[in-house]
């Protein structure tokens, strides 16, 4: 499953790890200073690692959740000041933003639920749960880090991580039905008279429109409520979450303006969008 976030290259030292400089998360995160940017992307890094070993489908199941508890087990060392030196690039930031260690644990066990079974037209409080610790739980790491205080955080976490995953999930259909997961979740599959036929090949050939125009409009619900949270902060707090809310939104529209009649073309982002939502950023 792609998460609310662009890949990064998993660190191999204790140095913190680089990450595309043509992603768009990159883009958002040079907007912070250069301390905040570090930490930042050492959490990304962190939920990079966790993600790709959840999506190795072809690797047994035993064997993944093996390597993410071994993660689970590696948090918890640095929770106790006794974690091995090539964790310096995560235990600074955790020490520096006092990170709290349930949301790494909320993240991993988000990739347990991918790694322990192949997700499959869940239920809305299931698919509410998988959004909550594999993107809002991601946020509650890295608004602290943005400056905002612990309630407005964990507020704009809950519902910019839910509208950037609902997002993930619509734009990723086709890409998670290869490898057998289908996000879309089970009502509204039903709805649109898909349930019966709960085969990922199937989904993926099938016009999905009843079934995802729901979710667009949880995702809008989301971002709404995201917004009146930042309305609320100072600038300097809310900038690269509103650029990442910005750029999100825009592929959101541009799912809506192709329709998710198979086949469904894939959506890039807009170099030129992105560039203009950065240089909104910086005004006052």
């Amino acid at each position: 499953m792609t998460l609310a976030y662009d890949s990064l290259a998993a660190p191999k030292s204790a140095t913190l790890p680089k990450i595309a400089a043509s992603s768009s998360f990159y883009t958002a995160m040079r907007i912070l200073p250069q301390q905040r940017r570090d930490a930042v992307m050492a959490i990304y890094a962190f939920c990079r690692i966790v993600d790709d070993i959840a999506d190795e489908w072809r690797a047994p199941r035993e064997h993944r959740l093996q390597r993410l508890e071994t993660w689970r087990s590696r948090i918890d060392d640095i929770f106790r000041e006794a974690e091995d030196q090539d964790l310096a690039w995560l235990s600074q930031p955790i020490r520096t933003y006092q990170l709290a260690r349930h949301d790494f644990h909320d993240v991993i066990d988000g990739m347990v639920m991918d790694a322990q079974t192949d997700i499959r037209a869940p239920s809305l409080p299931t698919l509410d749960l998988y959004c909550d610790r594999v993107a809002s739980a991601v946020g509650r790491l890295i608004t602290p880090i943005f400056g905002l205080p612990r309630h407005e955080g964990c507020e704009l976490a809950h519902h910019l991580g839910r509208a950037l995953q609902l997002t993930n999930i619509l734009r990723d259909i086709d890409e998670d039905a290869e490898m057998g997961r289908i996000y879309l979740p089970r009502a509204m599959l039903a709805e649109a008279g898909l349930y019966l036929a709960i085969d990922p090949a199937k989904i993926a050939q099938s016009d999905l429109t009843l079934a995802c125009e729901p979710l667009v409009q949880m995702a809008r619900r989301h971002f709404m409520a995201a917004h009146a949270v930042m309305r609320q902060r100072p600038r300097r707090e809310i900038r690269a979450p509103l650029l990442m809310a910005q750029v999100y939104e825009q592929t959101l529209d541009a799912m809506m303006d192709r329709g998710f009649t198979a086949p469904r073309a894939s959506i890039r982002k807009s170099r030129l969008r992105l560039l203009l939502a950065l240089v909104g950023s910086h005004l006052p």
